[in-house]
C-alpha cells in the first residue's frame, strides 16, 4: 500500500501511481514533513483519498487484510488473464517448501506441485508452462526455471532487482470487489496481541504457514473514524521493530 505519490509524473496519470519516483510507502517511508510512515502501528494516520479504499460489507477485515499487500501483489499481474479464452498452464513460485504440497493440491487446488530442488521433477516438467508468476521474496538465479517454459512463454517477478512495485489503487479496489463478488476466503491465521512474541519467534524458526493477521483493534479510537481515513491500534516499540511484516491491518472510511 502506499501512502501518497506526486500526482503529476507519467505513472501517475496512467494510474499506476506505485512507479512514482516520488510515491510515498505506507510503512518506513518519508512523508513530505520529513516524519516516517508507521503504516497500520500508527495511533491515527490522514492520507489523501485517492490512496483510501473502503473495504466491502461482504468482506471482514481479517479477509481484507493479506488483500492489501501480498494479496494485490500477485493479482496484479494475474488479472491480464481474466475474461480471457485462451487455456494457459501457469506456475507460481514461492508457495514454499515440500510442507505446502498437501495445501497447494487440496486446498488452493493445484493441479500439481514442484520441488525446485528436486532434479527428477523439474526435468519431467519441463516445456510446460506458458506463464510463471515469481513471489520468492529474495534474490535467486532464474535459470533453473527457464526449462519450465514453452516457446514465447512469460515470466513475471514480483521480487528482486526487476520486480514488480506492489499495486496500483486502481488494481487494490479491483481485488476488493472481486473477493466479495466471488466470496473468495483467504488462509489466515489470527493472532492476538497477546501472543505477538510467540508469534514473531514461529516466524523466524519458518513456523508461519498462514498469512498472520494481529487482531488488536484499539476500541476507543472507533469514534476517529468519522475525520481520519485510517484507523488502527497503538503498538509497542518491539511490536513495530519485530511484528512489522505480519501486520495488514487498515481501518477505512466509508
Amino acid at each position: 500500500m502506499h501512502g501518497g505519490s506526486c500526482g503529476e509524473c507519467s505513472s501517475c496519470m496512467s494510474n499506476m501511481e506505485q512507479y512514482c519516483r516520488c510515491r510515498i510507502l505506507t510503512y518506513n517511508g518519508i512523508y513530505k514533513d520529513g516524519n516516517p510512515t508507521q503504516g497500520g502501528f500508527s495511533s491515527a494516520m490522514v492520507d489523501h483519498q485517492k490512496f483510501v479504499v473502503r473495504i466491502p460489507d461482504k468482506l471482514s477485515p481479517e479477509q481484507a487484510a493479506p488483500l492489501l499487500c501480498a494479496g494485490v501483489t500477485a493479482y496484479g499481474p494475474l488479472r491480464q488473464f481474466i475474461g480471457s479464452n485462451k487455456i494457459l498452464k501457469a506456475g507460481i513460485l514461492g508457495l514454499g517448501g515440500v510442507g505446502h504440497r498437501v495445501e497447494a493440491l487440496e486446498l488452493l487446488g493445484a493441479d500439481d506441485f514442484l520441488v525446485s530442488s528436486n532434479a527428477a521433477e523439474m526435468k519431467g516438467a519441463a516445456d510446460s508452462l506458458d506463464y510463471i508468476l515469481d513471489t520468492i521474496p529474495a534474490a535467486h538465479p532464474l535459470e533453473s526455471y527457464l526449462s519450465l517454459f514453452k516457446f514465447n512463454g512469460k515470466e513475471e517477478v514480483n521480487h528482486g532487482k526487476l520486480h514488480r512495485q506492489h499495486a496500483s489503487m486502481e488494481e487494490t479496489h479491483e481485488i476488493l470487489e472481486f473477493w466479495a463478488e466471488k466470496g473468495l476466503k483467504s488462509m489466515i491465521e489470527i493472532v492476538k496481541p497477546e501472543y505477538m512474541n510467540e508469534a514473531f519467534q514461529r516466524m523466524e524458526k519458518n513456523d508461519v504457514r498462514l498469512v498472520q493477521y494481529i487482531d488488536s483493534y484499539d476500541p476507543p479510537l472507533k469514534g476517529l473514524q468519522e475525520d481520519l481515513n485510517f484507523v488502527s491500534p497503538r503498538l509497542g516499540d518491539r511490536a513495530l521493530s519485530s511484528l512489522q511484516p505480519l501486520m495488514y491491518v487498515f481501518y477505512v472510511n466509508d
